[in-house]
């Protein structure tokens, strides 16, 4: 039995993935995922907080036979996407006097997207109630984290907040609760908010002083454990969101004969000579997850790629495409690049981050092997992201 007991009226039914290593064919899972959905029992009436993965929709019925739930009056789904929604269709088989509760975008999509007949939804407003009897759920819209449709549940009486996606993890456990001793509940939870939220940074902040403002006892996402301490999880997001940004410096580097390592190797004892924290990450074995991860909080990214038919190494230009789509804090930004003959590496790469937030420092291109005049210009970058991290107040 897999269900897990949150309080006297309120359970966990949903199912662990402990195989998924890909989410959405482009999300990397090392460690697994969940996908959490939530029965209430109110003394009127029962509801159920988003299903599962359709792949993973005989846990759910597993679970709910287990408790021996013979009614459930109301599927609320917080958000449209598959992994939360996939298995409604069931659920509305096996409990034929159900309704589907959501707001008139997910209503949308859910038809869009799964076999669901219209007169099976109720559509509700925001901050709109409905009652279980002696429990109460309101619904708090909150768009682009990470869809438009994104709303969040909120068990008035038990202070329960049911976030979806906001606040999560991808993290396999059969623990209820976070262990805050576990550094894999820090590293999953950064990785996640990379990953999947941190492109809409600025609803985050907004929806972050939502939750703050509601002052929860318990914040259930739909993905990895539950927070009893909802402040552990708060002050993280909290601190990954702000502008704050650190002494550090990205080199993503790729080099096919060495010239480009070359440059990166030069570069790297340049910062370091003058305090600057480096992360170096070789594009062609790095894991994608610390990669990733290295983008929340640096001040810094330079990419380094040698030419390939006239552009950016495929390596590279992944990375570009990737930093320019996750829109990290980042404050300044420069590229390396060696060639043998016309490149066009510098405009392509740029095209690909497209940040306008970002400063372009003018990028240091050598022909061929690296000469004294390419490490002058490698040592007048480093100066010059000396000089810009003074400005930011960093050294």
């Amino acid at each position: 039995m897999r269900v897990k007991q949150i309080n006297e009226s309120v359970w966990s039914v949903g199912a662990i993935d402990w195989k998924r290593r890909m989410f959405d064919e482009i999300v990397p899972l090392p460690d697994g995922t969940s996908y959490n959905s939530y029965l209430i029992n109110g003394s009127e009436k029962t509801a159920l907080i988003d299903t599962v993965d359709p792949h993973m929709e005989k846990d759910l019925l597993d679970n709910l036979k287990d408790l021996e739930v013979n009614k459930i009056d109301y599927i609320i789904s917080n958000h449209a996407e598959q992994d939360h929604s996939g298995s409604i269709p069931i659920i509305l088989e096996m409990f034929p006097e159900s309704k589907v509760v959501t707001n008139e975008k997910c209503k949308n999509m859910l038809i869009d997207l799964l076999p669901i007949d219209e007169e099976r939804f109720i559509v509700i407003q925001d901050r709109e109630t409905i009652s279980l009897g002696d429990k109460t759920l309101e619904f708090i819209f909150a768009p682009w984290v990470h869809w438009p449709e994104t709303m969040f549940t909120y068990l008035r009486e038990d202070k329960i907040l049911f976030t979806c996606d906001f606040l999560g993890s991808h993290l396999a456990t059969s623990e209820l609760y976070a262990d805050f001793d576990d550094f894999k509940i820090y590293e999953d939870a950064k990785l996640y908010y990379v990953e999947i939220m941190m492109p809409y940074r600025r609803f985050f902040i907004k929806a972050l002083e939502l939750v703050e403002d509601l002052k929860p006892g318990i914040i259930a996402p739909s993905h990895g454990p539950v927070y009893d301490k909802p402040e552990y999880i708060i002050n993280l997001h909290k601190k990954w969101v702000s502008d704050e940004v650190k002494n550090e410096v990205l080199l993503f580097w790729v080099s096919m004969h060495g010239s480009t390592k070359e440059m990166v190797d030069y570069l790297e004892k340049e910062l370091i000579k003058r305090k600057i924290n480096v992360r170096k990450f070789d594009l062609a074995s790095s894991d994608a997850a610390r990669l990733t991860m290295s983008l929340v909080d640096a001040a810094t990214l330079v990419l380094a790629t040698p030419a390939v038919l006239g552009g950016a190494h495929p390596a590279a230009v992944y990375a570009a495409y990737l930093t320019g789509i996750l829109k990290p804090k980042i404050k300044f930004a420069s590229i390396i690049a060696s060639y043998s003959w016309g490149s066009k590496i510098v405009d392509q790469l740029k095209g690909l981050m497209n940040n306008p937030k970002w400063e372009i420092l003018d990028p240091v291109l050598s022909k061929g092997a690296a000469k004294e005049e390419t490490y002058k210009d490698l040592e007048r970058l480093a100066a010059e992201i000396e000089t810009k991290h003074r400005s930011e107040g960093l050294l």
